[in-house]
């Protein structure tokens, strides 16, 4: 990451006593200022109800940091921290912003910043109608003297009716080029990499439609549990926490059209064109194309796992999906026909996030494999995390005599290049957002038309008790029962490894 913000500018988070501010932002920040990619005028101003100095927040971000960073953080960092300002208001209360403009004020005669403002709703989904309507209050959404950003965290609403009214909301006192609502999965390099893969390779863009793929999955598999989240997890569940929000966005840049430039306002359209073209699901469809479960207790490499129902904050009767998966499909010229699987999930085997595009078999069987007909399943694999990198499974010959077919691997790995910088997430969000650059980030329409597609999911769960909530033993890949989602001869979910070219079903048990 190359690029470099030019505009003096002031980052001001609201729950800056929070645990996002800790982990993420701050150090994200902080590499972003020892990279070189932040101008020599900026500063951070902490926002929150917690009644700190500036002094006492230095020092608890000081901490942050030493905790949160890589070895290169060897402690106070003058020049950094310096920069780093504190004033408590009560959120929930208009007229203090008040004190956040004063606050700006003396920060700007203090340092000679020019007043571009980036501010970021680190909080409760609860203040993110409030926080817009108190800067507003005080003009600080007033672009007459220089920028104002908006960055929104997700989960933007819970369902159809509250992402609209929380939409509507925003436009009351931002207009939608200042709102950026974040999913840091879009920042990570790798899911960038996906449109790269397939718009700079003239070998991928021909086989990219119906007639050459048979199927794509889309997994994000996580081995920890809700750990001390049960009590948003019981509210959310696995639907509504990655499939609208993270998988949603890894469907689209998969399924889109070639932008006609690589800008904000082009690869946007593409992306909502997806997500328009996606196939509604009737409530006579969900049953057999949707399936969810919830992790049991088990005993996992010596370790005893309780199951969901006994996690800190959990209903013992919930009925929240620690796991799901669903089929779905584009009805679009390229797409029409094709299933796209999707799969998330708590308690599996193993962390990992990977695409993997299917192509149809060969429609002659020659050759043999293992003492049968090879059916030729070649699988591009593009993983996002870890082991980060692109895999292609496809057969050759055996050597000796006869034409025994063997199945191998040609893979690349990020780690290939070396001591090239691969920014964490958040740091490539937010110098976009710096930079004015939206393209990684959500629009309003979007966000509404993935939840046209997750709604009525929502509903059916909530009105027919007699849908199932499957259990699976904790390290598992889930209800066995999601396997008969997959379509075609021999075919069923990629069970992936840790490391990307390790294949084989339970590797990781």
């Amino acid at each position: 990451m190359t690029m470099k913000a030019k505009d003096d500018h002031i980052i001001v988070i609201f729950g800056a006593s929070g645990d996002l501010t800790r982990r993420k932002l701050i150090p994200a920040i902080y590499n972003l200022y020892k990279g070189n990619h932040l101008p020599v005028n900026f500063a951070i101003l902490g926002v929150s109800r917690s009644n700190l100095t500036d002094d006492r927040f230095r020092s608890k971000m000081d901490d942050a940091l030493k905790e949160f960073k890589p070895a290169d953080y060897k402690g106070y960092e003058k020049d950094f921290i310096d920069r780093l300002y504190y004033v408590a208001i009560n959120t929930e209360d208009y007229q203090a912003y008040g004190a956040v403009g004063d606050k700006l004020t003396d920060i700007e005669k203090l340092t000679g910043i020019k007043p571009n403002y980036l501010f970021y709703m680190a909080t409760p989904p609860g203040l993110y109608e409030i926080i817009p309507k108190g800067l507003a209050a005080q003009n600080l959404n007033s672009q007459e003297k220089g920028w104002r950003r908006l960055v929104v965290e997700k989960p933007f609403g819970r369902d159809m009716k509250t992402a609209v009214a929380l939409n509507v909301n925003l436009l009351k006192y931002f207009t939608e080029d200042q709102i950026y609502r974040i999913d840091h999965y879009l920042g990570k390099e790798t899911v960038q990499n996906i449109m790269v893969t397939r718009f700079s390779n003239g070998i991928f863009e021909p086989l990219w439609n119906r007639n050459y793929i048979h199927h794509v999955e889309i997994t994000s598999a996580e081995y920890i549990g809700v750990e001390d989240r049960g009590g948003y997890y019981d509210r959310s569940g696995a639907l509504r926490d990655m499939v609208q929000n993270h998988l949603m966005q890894l469907l689209t840049l998969v399924a889109m059209e070639p932008p006609t430039q690589i800008n904000s306002s082009s690869i946007r359209n593409e992306t909502l064109k997806v997500l328009q073209s996606v196939q509604p699901f009737q409530p006579g469809d969900i049953a057999s194309n949707v399936i969810r479960g919830q992790y049991l207790a088990s005993r996992i490499r010596g370790e005893q796992l309780q199951a969901y129902r006994e996690e800190k904050g959990v209903n013992p009767n919930s009925r929240t999906e620690t796991f799901v998966a669903l089929k779905l499909y584009i009805d679009s010229w390229r797409w029409g026909g094709v299933p796209f699987y999707i799969r998330t999930g708590k308690r599996l085997p193993t962390r990992v996030t990977e695409i993997v595009v299917h192509f149809n078999p060969t429609p002659h069987k020659l050759f043999v494999f293992n003492g049968e007909r090879f059916n030729s399943d070649n699988q591009l694999v593009i993983r996002i995390q870890p082991d980060e990198g692109i895999l292609i499974k496809f057969g050759v010959k055996l050597p000796g005599t006869g034409y025994n077919v063997s199945e191998v691997n040609m893979d690349f790995h990020y780690s290939d290049f070396g001591n090239i910088e691969i920014p964490e997430a958040y740091q490539r969000l937010l110098l976009d957002c710096i930079q004015g650059d939206s393209t990684l980030y959500t629009r309003a329409d979007a966000v509404e038309e993935a939840w046209k597609i997750i709604d009525p999911i929502l509903k059916e769960w909530r009105e027919n008790c007699d849908l199932q909530v499957y259990g699976y033993p904790a390290g598992t890949w889930g209800p066995q029962v999601s396997d008969k989602l997959v379509e075609g001869e021999n075919m069923t979910w990629r069970y992936p490894c840790k490391n990307l070219v390790d294949d084989g079903t339970y590797c990781e048990l």
